[in-house]
């Protein structure tokens, strides 16, 4: 487990990884969300780590399903306004739950010397909760951003319904300690401010 966070000397060598903030998550189908500032405090992120001249990576969902509204070439495919990235912005584009399996992204890390991640997106039960996963395995010290991540509903294996903010209290408690430390917006800004 590596779950230490950033320090002054090393900030240079820590990313912001916005996963899958696309408007097709805004698409009635995914049912009711929690969270709805989840956005504004990405967004709030996200300004940060480019007003200190931090990197910052965007990873988008390139749904493979014909009737998905993240599916490319539909208006669901693109950036929400608030996280659009810049130019010179690096994006990777991932046809599964996590941002690691067929992209470049920690081959990317690796040649850039980032060891540390800071991770907020979309949904938090899926492809924040891979992608954290992997990270924490792959030896990269992670922070993953409660409050700038958001999921919705989900049907138990019984049917029953379960609400979206008990999954993202539960998901962010696996997580914790084991694959990342979870911090909130406030907290991370203050320990990535040079």
């Amino acid at each position: 487990m590596n779950t230490k966070s950033s320090t002054g000397a090393n900030m240079a060598q820590t990313a912001l990884i916005l996963i899958d903030v696309q408007q097709g998550f805004d698409h009635p189908k995914w049912g009711q969300r929690n969270n709805p500032a989840a956005e504004q405090y990405m967004a709030t992120l996200l300004q940060h780590w480019r007003e200190q001249e931090l990197p910052v990576i965007h990873v988008r969902h390139q749904s493979q399903e014909p009737d998905s509204p993240l599916r490319a070439g539909q208006e669901g495919y693109e950036f929400k306004p608030l996280a659009r990235p810049l130019a010179g912005e690096t994006i990777f584009t991932k046809k599964v739950n996590s941002g690691f399996i067929g992209t470049e992204l920690e081959a990317w890390l690796q040649a850039k010397g980032i060891k540390q991640l800071v991770i907020a997106g979309l949904t938090t039960d899926h492809c924040v909760s891979t992608t954290t996963r992997m990270a924490g395995n792959l030896g990269f010290s992670v922070e993953l951003v409660a409050d700038a991540c958001a999921t919705f509903d989900r049907p138990g294996v019984n049917g029953e319904l379960i609400p979206a903010e008990e999954i993202h209290r539960v998901h962010l408690a696996s997580l914790h300690n084991e694959f990342c430390i979870v911090r909130n917006t406030a907290d991370v800004i203050a320990a990535h401010t040079k």
